[in-house]
């Protein structure tokens, strides 16, 4: 896997601008912050991110991967202010779950999720060295 980041740009933070991968890959659909029952536990959008992370890393289990073979993540909140009041904890889970690999993201503020209750749903890519 290397990290796509070009010179002469200011570096990113907290992610990476391209990820060049071989392999076998691994897409996780979204995922929310809701138990394995589908159920909420907190309406704090630094919970639910937590909890859709932890989700994210039992459904690549699944396939035989990790964190550290994420090469793309796509977050959907539905409110940039609190994403922004939010950051610290956000920061603090993500580190938590996925360590200090940071692959390509993407953040998009979207009006609504299905699910009402959700404030966070992360989509996820992950290749498998060959």
């Amino acid at each position: 896997m290397q990290f796509l980041n070009p010179d002469a740009w200011a570096p990113p933070k907290g992610y990476s601008n391209g990820v060049l991968a071989e392999g076998r890959q691994v897409f996780v659909a979204g995922q929310i912050g809701w138990n394995a029952a589908g159920e909420f536990e907190s309406d704090a959008l630094g919970a639910q991110a937590a909890q859709a992370l932890a989700n994210t890393i039992e459904v690549l289990r699944l396939a035989g991967a990790g964190p550290e073979h994420i090469v793309r993540m796509t977050w959907y909140v539905t409110d940039k202010k609190e994403y922004l009041a939010a950051r610290a904890e956000i920061g603090a889970a993500y580190r938590r779950h996925i360590g200090r690999h940071f692959p390509a993201m993407t953040l998009v503020q979207v009006s609504a999720l299905l699910e009402d209750r959700a404030k966070v749903e992360i989509e996820t890519t992950a290749v498998i060295p060959s």
